[in-house]
């Protein structure tokens, strides 16, 4: 069950640098970070399918999504200086607060 919890922060941090990246390929006419993207998007999905053997896809995917929302707002910040109001702030530990509670309270197990 650990490795799938590693296949799964493989796949957030994967995911998180595509997305990261999509502003770089402008408009995918810039063809290195655009294949990036892609090789980064890829190498998610597949480490999704490890994270699903034993791990019910609704708990994966509350994590993978709450928590690469988080993180790209986190980065975004910093890569792209797109500062967030207090109220998106918020809204964001909310999220944390709610992948955190799915996860800890979760009983179902996958078959």
């Amino acid at each position: 069950m650990m490795i799938s919890y590693l296949f799964l922060g493989g796949a957030i941090v994967c995911e998180v640098m595509g997305t990261l990246l999509l502003p770089a390929t402008q408009n995918f006419t810039r063809i290195a970070p655009t294949i990036t993207m892609i090789c980064c998007y890829a190498i998610a999905f597949y480490c999704l399918t490890f994270a699903i053997r034993d791990i019910p896809i609704a708990i994966v995917y509350a994590i993978w999504s709450g928590i690469g929302v988080f993180l790209i707002a986190i980065f975004s910040a910093f890569v792209y200086k797109q500062l967030l109001q207090w109220q998106a702030i918020v809204g964001l530990a909310l999220i944390v607060a709610g992948v955190i509670l799915v996860n800890l309270f979760s009983s179902t197990q996958s078959s």
